[in-house]
């Protein structure tokens, strides 16, 4: 079975709707039900690239009655499937990797932990990658209250203090620069990554999210008519996503579709400009598979 690997960077704010309340938050972001990481589900981002598919290869419209048929063509029905037959393409959750954490010391900084950087590795290996992103290994981990960063100086995340307790080997972040499509960002990563202790990181992939507050407006009084709370993951926040092919037969139409895939919208309020990826495809040469 053919495997891909892509680097999704977010270029906007980013909802990934899970559907449902979580206290006073109106609209969350999809987590992961056992870490509570931020995640965008397998069937959302399948249908996102099926989406980018139909405007390559736009359906074939029939009218008859009065009414209009449409009909995908026979790439997207082989790469997606049809109402009685899955496709050939298999599309995993895209798994957070980078989390933008505000710094009151300096620029942002990148957080990843022990855990997303093991999550990874394993990911790899089992979709051949391996050698690609090779550098994905730590020794040790941070403590809680600790932080290893390539700045000396202790750092302020939000509200909470940090100690700088080790440094990051270069070969780790050439590996996660692979994932970044934009050149220029990747060069950014050096100085703004961190490596947080699993338990700290989850505490600002729980509560470190912004949430906006959007409002409807009565069109004559102008009063509110709905006012409600969402949260967003913000710009800069880095997923990876997996693909597999089950047949060969289909690698000429998934080529295709991946060659016009530098930026891809996926989750909510694409009207308000959200939910926009830059994508960077790991080549198939780059691969152990050759």
């Amino acid at each position: 079975m053919k495997s891909l690997m892509i680097g999704m960077l977010a270029e906007t704010a980013i909802h990934p709707g899970s559907g449902r309340s979580s206290g006073f938050v109106d609209l969350p972001v999809a987590r992961e039900s056992i870490t509570q990481y931020p995640v965008i589900v397998g069937s959302s981002l399948k249908g996102a690239l099926k989406d980018r598919a139909r405007e390559i290869w736009p359906d074939s419209i029939n009218e008859s009655g009065g009414k209009k048929e449409h009909t995908l063509k026979p790439e997207v029905a082989r790469l997606f499937g049809l109402q009685e037959g899955a496709g050939e393409l298999v599309v995993s959750d895209a798994k957070l990797l980078l989390l933008p954490v505000r710094s009151l010391t300096g620029n942002y900084k990148w957080a990843t932990c022990p855990y997303l950087l093991e999550r990874i590795k394993r990911d790899a290996q089992r979709t051949r990658y391996e050698k690609t992103i090779d550098g994905l290994n730590i020794s040790g981990r941070p403590i809680r209250g600790t932080v290893w960063s390539n700045k000396d100086d202790n750092l302020f995340l939000e509200e909470r203090e940090f100690k700088v307790s080790g440094k990051i080997e270069y070969s780790l972040i050439e590996a996660i620069k692979r994932l970044i499509a934009h050149n220029e960002t990747a060069e950014r990563l050096g100085e703004q990554l961190i490596i947080l202790n699993d338990d700290d990181f989850q505490w600002f992939a729980s509560y470190g999210l912004q949430i906006s507050a959007r409002n409807v407006l009565d069109v004559e009084t102008k009063e509110s008519k709905n006012l409600w709370y969402e949260e967003t993951l913000p710009t800069d926040s880095l997923f990876y996503t997996l693909l597999f092919l089950r047949r060969d037969e289909a690698l000429k139409d998934v080529d295709s579709l991946l060659k016009s895939l530098k930026y891809l919208q996926v989750g909510g309020n694409e009207t308000v400009g959200q939910g926009w990826f830059a994508m960077k495809l790991l080549a198939h040469n780059e691969t152990s598979e050759g």
